[in-house]
């Protein structure tokens, strides 16, 4: 017993020393490192969020079947790892010290671990991260699976990688009930991809509909999109299940720390737009301002005594005045 003992030591010794090594920052000294140290950095608009895929200690052939297919869901955005991991326990202290490294390792700000057993079984935890630390955590138990492979549909309508998809919540669970809402915060950040401000509605193609059961399960379900003649400028739309199916029943939950959510909350001063003073918009009159006069004091302004129109009387006279001189001295002259 105190040679396996010995050997455990040293063993959790060497990967401690190994993670030191990968987490101690280096200087990139060529120019692919340097570009790659470039895309990590932080920027003012993020890119699409990575998503890591762990196995647990143990896992059944539901679980695997279904870690495949959020990576093929993903494929385009994912890194996905086999290897069994001994060492991660969720919610537990201390077990989520490898996730947050292979968080680091891969750049990956969402994970997802699968793992079986007795007292939970078809188990699935997404976390999400920040600054590659735990941000928060759902633990969801998977039944009523059915695969992609189990559904039958034209392969036309087969949803392309990469596509954006549309997200249906239909429950008043999702509003009002805690765990459903923090369910409905994860699954948008897992499935939606990369944040974009216009879309191409011929490319839309499929569509995630999370259905609130109950006050903790989820009927989730991945449908094609088709888009057919309506006789008016937005077309008709119809929904072909096209799997994965599964029922999530929510186990575990667990809010980020309000430290840790102010500070992943801010906002770069680059995007704060200055607000503009006494101006507001109106959606029907659309843009309104407004204008501040001083009072005019009429009573302390000086005024001159006479009109301008008495002036330019007198003017008009002087000069008719003026003429006549000018013709009584060309008289004098003459004579």
């Amino acid at each position: 017993m105190e040679f396996w003992g010995l050997v455990y030591l040293y063993y959790i010794l060497y990967v401690f020393s190994v993670q030191l090594i990968m987490l101690q920052i280096r200087t990139p000294k060529t120019g692919r490192a340097k570009r790659e140290v470039e895309k990590r950095a932080p920027k003012i608009v993020e890119t699409g969020k990575k998503t890591l895929i762990l196995h647990g200690t143990k896992t059944s052939q539901v679980l695997n079947t279904v870690l495949t297919e959020i990576y093929h869901l993903k494929k385009d955005n994912a890194v996905k790892y086999t290897r069994r991991n001994d060492n991660i326990r969720p919610f537990e202290s201390g077990g989520e010290t490898s996730m947050e490294f292979y968080s680091l390792k891969t750049d990956c700000s969402l994970i997802v671990f699968g793992s079986h057993s007795k007292k939970r079984p078809d188990n699935l935890v997404i976390a999400r991260t920040y600054d590659h630390h735990i941000y928060d955590l759902v633990e969801v138990g998977i039944e009523n699976f059915k695969s992609m492979v189990s559904f039958s549909y034209d392969k036309k309508l087969a949803p392309q990688i990469g596509s954006k998809p549309f997200f249906a919540f239909i429950g008043e669970g999702f509003e009002n009930l805690e765990e459903l809402k923090h369910l409905k915060e994860v699954l948008l950040d897992l499935f939606r991809g990369e944040v974009v401000t216009n879309l191409n509605l011929a490319g839309l193609d499929r569509v995630y509909v999370c259905t609130a059961v109950s006050s903790n399960r989820v009927f989730f379900t991945h449908c094609g999109l088709r888009l057919k003649k309506s006789g008016s400028v937005v077309p008709r739309m119809e929904l072909v299940e096209v799997g994965p199916s599964m029922d999530l029943v929510v186990r575990r939950h667990r809010l980020p720390e309000d430290g840790l959510k102010k500070e992943a909350m801010k906002i770069a001063p680059e995007l704060t737009k200055k607000k503009e003073k006494n101006v507001s918009k109106d959606p029907i009159e659309g843009k309104i301002g407004k204008i501040y006069m001083p009072d005019q004091q009429v009573g302390i302004v000086p005024l001159p005594n006479k009109a301008k129109g008495v002036k330019r009387e007198r003017r008009e006279a002087k000069m008719k005045g003026d003429t006549k001189k000018h013709e009584v001295k060309k008289q004098k002259l003459e004579a």
